[in-house]
């Protein structure tokens, strides 16, 4: 059975539950989902210095948790520590994010919907660093965070119906992402008011995952790129698996 190791970088329990809900109604129920939360960090990722954290809080959870895996989802829509951790596992790493502006990508020209201020500078820098600077048309926030958002979707509803509007007449977005854990499922509800396709980050990126992790089960080739000696890093005041974990030894 294909195994996922679903990592939430933020601390609330809530929103871990809230998107493994979503992804396991996505996926075939002979994918095993393991959900971890963050062991510190912030409730709601919803600036900088909290993605900051959030990235340190990923690869905690992640050395925490060895596995085996056949993938691992990062469950935050900004992707933090996505390249660190492509670089230290040895199965796919797959994030909302990058996984909901790859298919967007596919209708041509992009927005995204998504709950705090601060996140249109951070996205549209992730966007550029992911490939996408010339299929992201913009950047449409809210501001409710967005575990504002998962606290009262009822409330956040005619906003988010809104802010969709205002996508496609703003930016001439051909498809939007309804971006971020805490609006899971609200995609589906908005669009039939939408003139464009509208696309779940969260189960944009369980899709991936679910599909790369039966490719992986299948395969005994391994998905991440040879640990080179230089990738052994001594550390200070890091938690112990994480530092066990980035000091390990290459195997020959």
């Amino acid at each position: 059975m294909p195994r996922i190791l679903l990592i939430n970088p933020n601390t609330s329990e809530a929103m871990t539950a809230l998107v493994l809900r979503h992804a396991r109604a996505e996926l075939p129920s002979d994918i095993e989902i393991v959900p971890v939360t963050a062991r510190f960090g912030a409730t709601v990722i919803a600036s900088e210095a909290a993605f900051a954290v959030a990235a340190h809080a990923t690869l905690d959870a992640y050395a925490a948790n060895p596995g085996p895996w056949d993938a691992v989802l990062l469950a935050c829509f900004g992707d933090p520590a996505l390249h660190a951790l492509r670089e230290i596992s040895p199965a796919p790493v797959v994030a909302f994010a990058d996984a909901a502006m790859s298919e967007a990508a596919g209708y041509g020209r992009f927005a995204i919907v998504t709950g705090g201020a601060r996140w249109a500078p951070m996205l549209t820098r992730l966007a550029a660093a992911l490939g996408h600077a010339a299929t992201l048309a913009g950047v449409v926030t809210l501001p409710l965070d967005g575990g504002q958002i998962a606290a009262n979707p009822e409330a956040a509803l005619a906003a988010l119906r809104a802010a969709v509007e205002q996508a496609v007449e703003q930016y001439a977005a051909q498809a939007v992402i309804i971006g971020g854990a805490g609006l899971a499922g609200l995609a589906a509800r908005l669009q039939p008011d939408a003139p464009v396709p509208l696309i779940d980050s969260v189960l944009a990126g369980a899709r991936r995952a679910g599909a790369l992790a039966r490719e992986h089960a299948s395969s005994v080739a391994p998905a991440a790129l040879p640990r080179a000696a230089g990738d052994c890093i001594a550390t200070t005041g890091l938690g112990q698996e994480l530092a066990a974990l980035l000091g390990k030894p290459v195997q020959s």
